[in-house]
């Protein structure tokens, strides 16, 4: 990274993802419903669930997963962060989809 990168901030973040993802043993899928998990457990606004999109969709995970992530920790989170993280996740799935929409016009 440059120190006239535009993004300083999420290319690291992006890094740290990148890193943390390569150095898991557990299959891609597996890290990447618990790195939802996770997420919702401490509220993370909707860009954090934006940089699990990609990585969440070539590995295969689907919407009925998330689904099923979100309904397993909701004993453990409670409803207000259960609910914070569906529409937080819902927000990030739209934007990425007008990114994709954009870049094919």
């Amino acid at each position: 990274m440059s120190a006239q990168s535009e993004n300083p901030v999420l290319e690291t973040i992006g890094a740290i993802t990148n890193a943390s993802l390569g150095r898991s043993d557990l299959p891609a899928d597996a890290l990447l419903m618990i790195r939802i998990a996770a997420l919702a457990a401490v509220d993370a606004r909707p860009v954090s669930y934006l940089a699990h999109v990609g990585p969440s969709i070539e590995s295969g995970v689907t919407a009925r997963d998330v689904q099923n992530v979100l309904v397993a920790v909701a004993p453990i989170i409670g409803t207000a962060r259960t609910m914070s993280a569906a529409i937080n996740i819902t927000e990030a799935l739209g934007f990425a989809i007008a990114v994709l929409e954009e870049e094919t016009k």
